[in-house]
């Protein structure tokens, strides 16, 4: 997703970078252009007039990922040959719509999506009705399953008063703050409250600003929709009606799909005040405690509608437009930079990356030899670690593709967790990143007696009160400073662990847990990362 579409322009050093690339002209450029379809398409749509040579005027726009992946290449490897990239790649995608429809069709959870694409009519005005139809039909039933709301004519209206709930502090994201009773919870949620609305601002119309979301949201003034929008981060700012505004208690309540990850409402600057010039110095702030109710896990919503002519998210679209238009096109392999826009998803894209990959060996027509498949792991992202109880639907995804790496033939793993910024979600330093994809590619592809990968968890064994774990890739095992173990017991609640190394095997254990029985290591959005060989 973004992180491969990230280009040379964007990243560290990118003017040095570009001025280097005349040094490069062995390498040869393709982008593809960004074309979903409802049918696998024959036609290519390449960008540029197609291929390029690689220099200072054609790289700036390019993956920056995939381009220090094949200067590595080239720089390791004997014989001046040069290396193509083909770069198809698009921001903010999940994983299945890179997927053949024939081979989603092995999993139940995308018939119905599947369906929709399969039947999708070809003339994009039909297509918009049928997105509009099929809209409605699931704001009813999403309202329906949910009972807070009736909808009809394409309005929310509250039927249902609001009761009970949980204390939560605003602004926050709610797995950080409860995840005790809701993990890594993913679905419809609501937060509520009340205000006391002056006498003075009785029939004025009032500016409603919350901030950023996370990711979906409709809200309500004493029960009436005023405002809705699709996607995260953007600011919302909703007009309250005039005839909505009465003096005393009012209520907000707001509906967030939260469709992955972390989801809430995390901005600082929330509030609400009159639009009236004479009265906008009055505000009253919504930043405290307000009221969450959980009522929809994702799992139990219907499919969200698919719209072809806006939505690059549909099932096999980008596969239909992007990829299966070069099959069989000669490839040594592929590398493979997404999972951001999945995570909260772990356990379906442990299956669904491992469909994906064979999908596109049998596309190719290839045997899993004869086709490398090297796997980008999530960076570390977010509000560094502090917690040894510390839950991450980031580090499930993380687990995710390893085991894939590992289960799938062929596969490698490139571990980025090391690399990544708190505060960006798209880390500028792409060289080191394309540089440990190209290492899996020169050890695993191209036989090169090097190491190519960090330590990699083999098996454990209890002793007493400390456990000892074994890896491979465990020459020069060394520890630097940080915290990065933690330790359970039976109970199943972790604790920071003391590491050592003992010849080629760590020890790990903790005076809270007399009996360890289980080990985590980066556990975390944002853990730090420690160990190294």
């Amino acid at each position: 997703q973004s992180n491969m579409r990230m280009a040379v322009a964007s990243v560290r050093d990118a003017r040095e970078e570009i001025r280097r690339a005349d040094s490069y002209p062995q390498i040869r450029l393709l982008r593809v252009e960004t074309t979903p379809a409802a049918t696998p398409q024959t036609t290519l749509h390449a960008a540029d007039g197609g291929w390029q040579v690689c220099s200072a005027k054609t790289i700036p726009a390019f993956s920056a990922a995939a381009y220090f992946f094949g200067r590595t290449l080239t720089e390791q490897l004997e014989g001046n040959i040069p290396i193509g990239l083909i770069e198809s790649c698009l921001g903010s995608t999940f994983a299945e719509p890179w997927v053949s429809a024939d081979a989603l069709r092995q999993m139940p959870y995308f018939h119905q999506a599947i369906e929709k694409v399969a039947t999708m009519p070809t003339d994009s005005l039909e297509r918009e009705k049928r997105y509009e139809h099929d809209l409605e039909e699931w704001n009813a039933r999403v309202s329906e399953l949910d009972g807070h709301t009736t909808y009809a004519n394409g309005r929310h209206t509250i039927c249902r008063d609001f009761s009970g709930g949980m204390p939560i502090q605003v602004p926050g994201l709610f797995e950080d703050q409860l995840k005790e009773n809701y993990g890594a919870f993913d679905g419809i949620v609501w937060y509520h409250r009340t205000v006391d609305i002056p006498q003075a601002w009785e029939g004025h119309e009032l500016w409603l600003s919350l901030g950023a979301i996370d990711d979906d949201d409709i809200v309500f003034f004493n029960g009436v929709e005023v405002g809705s929008h699709l996607g995260v981060a953007f600011n919302r700012e909703y007009k309250v009606p005039s005839r909505l505004v009465k003096t005393g208690t009012a209520q907000i309540a707001i509906r967030i799909h939260d469709t992955g990850g972390l989801g809430g409402m995390y901005s600082r600057e929330m509030h609400i005040r009159p639009t009236d010039a004479a009265l906008s110095s009055q505000t009253i702030p919504l930043a405290g405690t307000w009221q969450f109710l959980a009522t929809l896990d994702e799992k139990e919503l219907p499919f969200y509608p698919t719209n072809l002519n806006r939505d690059t998210n549909v099932p096999s679209a980008l596969y239909n437009g992007m990829i299966h238009p070069l099959a069989p096109y000669a490839l040594r392999g592929a590398i493979w930079y997404q999972g951001e826009s999945s995570v909260g998803r772990a356990a379906q894209y442990r299956e669904l990356l491992s469909v994906l990959i064979n999908d596109w060996r049998t596309q190719w027509q290839r045997k899993p030899a004869d086709m490398a498949f090297y796997i980008a792991q999530l960076a570390n992202h977010m509000t560094p670690q502090s917690d040894a109880a510390e839950e991450s639907t980031w580090a499930e995804l993380r687990e995710a593709q390893q085991r894939v790496a590992v289960e799938v033939q062929n596969c490698g793993l490139a571990t980025l967790i090391d690399i990544g910024e708190a505060d960006d979600i798209h880390p500028k330093n792409k060289q080191e990143a394309g540089r440990r994809l190209a290492l899996a590619a020169l050890a695993q592809t191209y036989g090169k007696p090097i190491e190519y990968t960090g330590p990699q968890y083999s098996h454990y064994v209890q002793e007493g009160d400390h456990i000892r774990l074994f890896f491979t890739h465990d020459e020069g095992l060394s520890l630097r400073k940080g915290k990065a173990f933690t330790v359970a017991g039976p109970d199943r609640k972790f604790h920071w662990a003391e590491a050592r190394i003992d010849g080629q095997s760590i020890v790990v254990s903790s005076p809270e847990v007399k009996q360890p029985v289980a080990v985590r290591y980066c556990w975390a959005n944002n853990p730090v990362s420690i160990l190294y060989n």
